[in-house]
């Protein structure tokens, strides 16, 4: 038996979801809506369909193929322009030479089509209409019937004073092909509305057969969801994938839930798809395949499509997000909203009751969005932040997307260049760097490979191999759940602000270099790069001294990769050392907690009677000191105890400082004799003015030593020019051993003075595009005549303190930091300068 499926409409009512596919390929259970047409024409005998197509034609040919995975055989007639439903048939009349039925290929239904085609030839009706009783029938055609069922009158959406009956037109039909005579061959046409009334007109028989099953005409966003509900609840006899885990509870194969999430049936989870701990999954929540929803997050009566990503603690209720959707931490979506494919809604967004946005739009973090989003888009993401990419990996960072960046990157290069890869003990940064290197090889750069190294290490190879720059990939510091690209010169410091807007640039261009097979990229792998570094490390500090103090150290390796080196070069030097966490493993480092690290630290310090505690980050470019005491030195304290200890050693002349140090910093900074020079407060902006100060670095001598360079900031970065140009933890340690050694004092004479510091910070959200004017205000305010403007504006108190406002680099955020002499004083001060700038807001 042959069947036509009409699949060419363009579903406008459903948009955004039908902007970037047709409406019979919206997903209905994580299976398109048209495969439940297809298994019900083929579990009632009709095996070869032709499928008529006209929007987006290719996403359902490339679904179905020739159909002989669903059992039948698939033609395809495409329409050039709108033909109306008549004549798109009509289109196919050269495949339909008998009896043929005609279903929409977007509605939802469980009619008996068997009893339809034997009920037709019973009649030797030439039509048969399939009908169906509805509430309210304005939304479709009315049809009505006389006592023998036959169709004595048709009328299209009639308003409420033409309704005579509630039956109507559901667009299934069985067709003589004698209705061919009747379609015209050239120009549009409607069954309803031309070919059918003509034939009543005639005298011809039209038979009505009222259905009693279930059918929806899913024209819109709310029918979608109620489509949805109605499979759910059992209303509707389609064929869902996975298992029926419990009544109501539909879970695809390889999907995880955590033992702590909470459902209240009927829920449907797709395939390969992980709901996180404690998230709630209320009353009809469909959840596409290989999705990953995070931790505390609710969704109720909402669908999302298949490969969504939505962060802990985001709340969706009566909503659909499209498919390859980015909600972020904290987002809540309202009742009604709509969220097309392939949008980012930032961190803690909102989006309020019926707003559409369309596909591959960009909430920023923090964003209450009232009105829709079509054409515009609210902020587009970067590529890189302040200090390299970072995304979740699979999510904002596939491999594919790897691949690019490489290729990206090895574009920026001459053909036959070298770069330097390296990563950390995770899979997502071993997977993620192999796709890279296959991007820089395609480009004919070649790669020595180094495989799993410590920031400091992949630095060194870097600027000691003579390769043209380098990449490491490693989980984010700030969350376990990222994944950090970062890039390096070719003297192993952190790229260059042109340089990234070069990549990101041919990224996005995808403007990559072609090369022939034998131009492609070569992959090495270097031999003894731990002990050369250790060597030239070892060469700057005054060996004999740090050996003679017999140093007894505590030390927390963070589950990184750093051990190894550290382990190497703390050998030289005749230490004492208890390691802690002393091997590389990710899911122990992911886990990990900072508080736990510091306190077991402390405590051993303590019972050990050690000299100092050390925790490395588990990239080796930041580490942590507890003194001899047990005193965790951090922030604005640990700024304080270098300037003290570097001080009294007098090997520091300059002291660079980001404009959020605090001004107790600055002061004895300035008495110990160093001039204080300001950077930006970034890590990056730090390194680049520390390293590029062209001063001595020679620090050996036991007695009168070099006067050299500091960088110092409250958020932990401490430079220093040495072995690499960059963070090095493991350098750090050896200056400090050695101006510990020189002074011959612990560090608890330096760690803590009599002047407190009071510092306090906090943020205001600030749209991107009021950032500027913003700052342009309070510039030409001439109360701030004499403020600071290296980052955002720094104003100075008469008591010794200070408020900092600067504009965030990635999130719609303005920080602001205060200093004061009192608690209560810092209190008030941050108080007053957050209800400030939150009054030049309103008014700009």
């Amino acid at each position: 038996m042959k069947a036509v499926i009409m699949a060419g409409g363009e579903g406008t009512r459903l948009r955004p979801l039908t902007s970037t596919q047709p409406k019979p390929m919206l997903p209905m259970g994580d299976v398109p809506m048209m495969a439940h047409i297809v298994r019900l024409l083929e579990h009632h005998g009709f095996t070869e369909i032709v499928v008529t197509v006209a929007y987006l034609a290719n996403a359902i040919r490339t679904y179905f193929g020739d159909g002989s995975e669903f059992g039948v055989s698939m033609t395809y007639v495409s329409e050039e322009s709108p033909l109306g439903t008549a004549g798109s048939v009509g289109n196919a009349r050269s495949l339909l030479d008998e009896p043929f039925l005609v279903i929409s290929g977007d509605v939802l239904t469980d009619i008996d089509l068997g009893r339809v085609w034997a009920d037709h030839h019973a009649t030797e009706a030439m039509v048969t209409v399939v009908l169906q009783r509805v509430e309210n029938p304005l939304d479709f055609g009315i049809v009505m019937l006389d006592e023998q069922g036959q169709i004595s009158r048709f009328l299209e959406k009639p308003s409420w004073g033409e309704v005579f009956t509630d039956t109507v037109n559901t667009g299934i039909y069985v067709l003589n092909p004698e209705i061919f005579e009747h379609i015209p061959l050239d120009g549009a046409s409607d069954f309803s509305g031309d070919v059918f009334p003509k034939l009543l007109s005639d005298g011809k028989k039209l038979m009505g057969w009222v259905s009693d099953r279930y059918w929806e005409d899913v024209g819109t966003l709310s029918g979608y969801l109620k489509a949805h509900r109605d499979i759910l609840d059992g209303h509707v006899d389609v064929r869902l994938p996975g298992f029926a885990l419990r009544d109501g509870l539909y879970v695809g194969e390889g999907s995880f839930l955590h033992p702590t999430v909470e459902i209240e049936e009927p829920v449907f989870i797709g395939v390969n798809s992980r709901i996180g701990a404690r998230t709630r999954l209320r009353r009809y929540s469909v959840i596409g395949s290989n999705s990953k929803i995070g931790d505390d997050v609710t969704v109720e009566n909402s669908i999302l499509a298949d490969h969504c990503f939505v962060g802990n603690s985001s709340h969706i209720r009566g909503a659909i997000v499209g498919r390859s959707t980015d909600v972020r931490r904290g987002v809540m979506i309202e009742d009604g909203s709509v969220i097309g494919d392939d949008c980012y809604l930032g961190d803690e967004s909102i989006i309020q009751p019926f707003v559409k946005i369309y596909p591959s739009k960009t909430v920023q973090s923090r964003t209450t969005v009232n009105t829709s989003i079509v054409w515009e888009s609210q902020g587009s993401r970067t590529l890189f932040d302040t200090l390299g990419i970072t995304g979740l990996p699979n999510v904002d960072i596939s491999p594919e997307v790897a691949v690019r960046v490489g290729m990206a990157y090895g574009s920026s290069f001459l053909p036959g260049s070298t770069v330097v890869a390296s990563r950390d003990s995770s899979r997502a940064a071993r997977m993620l760097k192999r796709a890279l290197m296959v991007g820089v090889n395609a480009v004919g750069v070649t790669v020595v490979d180094i495989e799993l190294a410590a920031t400091p290490l992949a630095r060194y190879v870097t600027g000691e191999s003579g390769a043209d720059g380098g990449l490491r990939v490693s989980v984010s510091a700030s969350d376990p759940d990222m994944v950090e690209i970062r890039f390096h010169s070719h003297d192993g410091s952190d790229l260059e602000e042109t340089a990234k807007r070069k990549i990101e640039r041919l990224f996005q261009r995808e403007d990559f270099r072609k090369v022939l097979p034998s131009e492609l990229g070569d992959i090495s792998f270097p031999g003894r790069v731990v002990e050369s570094y250790v060597e030239s490390l070892v060469s700057l500090v005054p060996l004999e001294a740090i050996r003679r103090r017999r140093f007894r150290l505590v030390t927390d390796y963070s589950f990184g990769s750093i051990g190894a080196l550290v382990n190497t070069t703390l050998s030289k030097f005749d230490a004492d050392v208890l390691s802690l966490n002393p091997y590389a493993a990710t899911a122990r480092m992911m886990r990990t907690e900072i508080d736990e690290q510091r306190e077991r630290v402390q405590r051993t310090v303590i019972e050990s009677s050690a000299d100092l505690g050390l925790i490395f980050s588990a990239g080796g470019d930041r580490v942590e000191l507890i003194d001899d005491q047990g005193n965790l030195l951090y922030g604005q304290d640990f700024a304080r105890a270098m300037v003290e200890l570097f001080g009294a050693q007098g090997s520091v002349s300059h002291a660079f400082v980001t404009v959020d140090t605090s001004n107790v910093v600055v002061k004895r900074a300035r008495q110990r004799g160093m001039e204080v020079m300001w950077t930006k407060a970034n890590e990056g902006a730090l390194c680049h003015e520390a390293l590029s100060w062209r001063g001595p670095i020679d620090v050996k001598g036991e007695s009168g030593p070099s006067r050299g360079v500091i960088g110092l900031s409250p958020f932990g970065a401490l430079i220093m020019p040495g072995v690499v140009n960059g963070a090095d933890a493991i350098f750090n340690v050896t200056r400090i051993l050695a101006a510990l050694a020189d002074v011959d004092a612990p560090l608890s004479d330096f760690a803590f003075t009599e002047e407190p510091i009071h510092v306090r910070s906090a943020t205001i959200h600030t749209p991107f595009e009021l950032k500027g004017t913003l700052m342009r205000s309070l510039a030409e305010d001439p109360d701030n005549a004499d403020a600071l403007f290296v980052d955002g504006l720094r104003i100075e108190h008469s008591d010794g303190g200070f408020s900092l406002i600067t504009p965030d680099a990635s999130e719609p955020l303005m920080n602001i930091t205060v200093e004061g002499s009192s608690d209560e004083l810092v209190s008030r001060r941050l108080v007053d300068f957050v209800e400030s700038i939150a009054a030049r807001l309103r008014s700009l």
